[in-house]
């Protein structure tokens, strides 16, 4: 017999990645986690995972029960939760990822704030450079800024945000200011890495007319914070997000360069696994997110 504690714990494994994970996730020895593991194999009477010195994969059964019992175990929290409220406020774990910097300086103080309101819910933050992963599953909401690929998961509107092409005026003094997205083949650079994108191609439009440009990039980091920097330090030109450069433009740091070609918009949006059916604390949070950026977000007051 498997309980729902027994799936959470084959969960933690599939998470972490390996045992030796699982136990520092759950507080636990790696020869517990392990003893639990082959306990739960022995009533099963079948293998869930394959241990090696090298890697650790899931059998057919193994992913199968944390697949179905992923789902279980929400339809169970959501149970709980409901009867909960009933009598009080909300209560249980919100699991939120998002970008570095947008998660620093615009979605720390969100969530602090909505864990004050509620304070029976436990809100644990990952800040990451590629917030879409395969692990994304494994949170309640993934922010995200820019073009969604393909994806299973739902997305829901957070707030408008540009990309603007910048440079320090120090850097505008040394090199010119570019008339068209074809200069910038010729300027030095400076590219974030992140969610596995070509960040040296960037892309412009005016009117009916396209230009796309690879840029000549000596700089590159996965850190917005840093790249910004570098750009404010007159290192190089960026292609930025305006929630990041816009009190930068107007303390007159930066300079936005070709303001008359738009790069395309990377909107902040919120992923869920899906619509129907979210526990009330991740539907009441992503209300609290998109009323905290309207009607205008911050860096656009």
């Amino acid at each position: 017999m498997t309980d729902s504690a027994d799936i959470r714990f084959l969960l933690a494994i599939e998470q972490s990645g390996s045992l030796a994970g699982a136990a520092r996730m759950l507080g636990l020895t790696p020869s517990a986690v392990s003893q639990r593991l082959q306990q739960m194999e022995r009533r099963l009477a079948t293998r869930l995972v394959e241990r090696t010195a090298r890697k650790l994969v899931f059998t057919e059964e193994g992913a199968l029960l944390c697949r179905r019992g992923a789902e279980l175990v929400r339809q169970f929290d959501a149970l709980v939760e409901d009867i909960h409220l009933r009598h009080g406020g909300l209560v249980g774990t919100l699991k939120v990822n998002a970008p570095l910097g947008f998660g620093r300086r615009h979605l720390a103080p969100v969530i602090a704030d909505f864990q004050r309101d509620n304070p029976e819910v436990d809100v644990a933050l990952t800040l990451s450079d590629q917030p879409l992963t395969e692990t994304a599953d494994r949170f309640d909401v993934v922010v995200h800024i820019g073009e969604l690929r393909s994806s299973s998961l739902i997305g829901h509107a957070i707030a408008p945000n540009s990309r603007f092409v910048c440079a320090s005026p120090a850097f505008v003094r040394r090199f010119g200011n570019p008339s068209s997205p074809d200069d910038l083949a010729a300027l030095p650079c400076i590219v974030l890495r992140e969610n596995n994108e070509d960040v040296s191609l960037w892309h412009f439009g005016k009117g009916r007319i396209s230009r796309s440009v690879r840029v000549a990039s000596k700089l590159s980091c996965n850190d917005g914070d840093v790249i910004r920097r570098w750009a404010c330090e007159g290192r190089g030109v960026m292609l930025r997000s305006e929630w990041d450069v816009a009190d930068d433009i107007r303390q007159g740091a930066l300079v936005r360069l070709l303001p008359t070609w738009k790069s395309p918009d990377a909107n902040v949006i919120a992923l869920t696994r899906d619509r129907a059916g979210l526990p009330r604390r991740t539907r009441d949070f992503m209300q609290f997110l998109q009323m905290r950026f309207k009607p205008l977000p911050p860096w656009r007051v």
